[in-house]
């Protein structure tokens, strides 16, 4: 598969898997467009990113803010034309005991690892699904609170969609053996 060229939307690039994703992408050649809420954090893999020669840019954006995700499109749009992958991948956790959370943990979680996606997937989906181009991918993290009574986190797992042509969608979670001429992203 060439990625060289192809453009990807990384959410939750200052670190963790957000940040390997990007290095990742950068080594197969791709143009990136990263965000996080965490502007020194960004700043830091954005810097490293282009001192290895790569075509990035880097947007602060909270994902649980809809206006923030719209500018990053535009901003991606601006900058680039096309999007190839979106990567949902910002999400946090408010940690201790479920029922121990506030309200405002609630609605923290809730604001970045759902609407967060809300967000990408209306700004983004659009906009790739008008490009001609053979296939988008599309990669989210798929949040689910756990129902055991020691639930620290969510648990999260990517999920790739497809499309081709007229959308038909599938879906590939890391639990599911992939085909090998299959983008995946877990």
């Amino acid at each position: 598969k060439d990625f060289a060229g192809k453009v990807a939307v990384i959410t939750g690039a200052g670190s963790g898997f957000g940040r390997e994703f990007a290095r990742i992408g950068a080594s197969l050649g791709m143009r990136l467009v990263l965000a996080d809420v965490q502007a020194d954090a960004l700043a830091a893999v954005v810097d490293e990113l282009r001192e290895r020669g790569v075509e990035v840019i880097g947007e602060r954006v909270d994902v649980s803010k809809g206006d923030q995700v719209e500018r990053l499109a535009q901003r991606t749009k601006e900058a680039f034309g096309k999007v190839h992958l979106l990567f949902n991948n910002a999400g946090v956790a408010a940690g201790g005991l479920v029922w121990e959370s506030t309200e405002k943990d609630w609605q923290w979680t809730l604001g970045v690892n759902l609407w967060g996606v809300i967000h990408g997937v209306r700004c983004f989906v659009p906009m790739m699904l008008e490009q001609e181009t053979e296939e988008v991918t599309v990669a989210d993290r798929d949040n689910d609170v756990q129902q055991a009574p020691v639930a620290v986190a969510p648990r999260f797992s990517a999920r790739s969609r497809r499309f081709r042509g007229p959308p038909r969608v599938s879906s590939v979670t890391s639990e599911t053996p992939s085909r090998t001429d299959e983008a995946v992203v877990v």
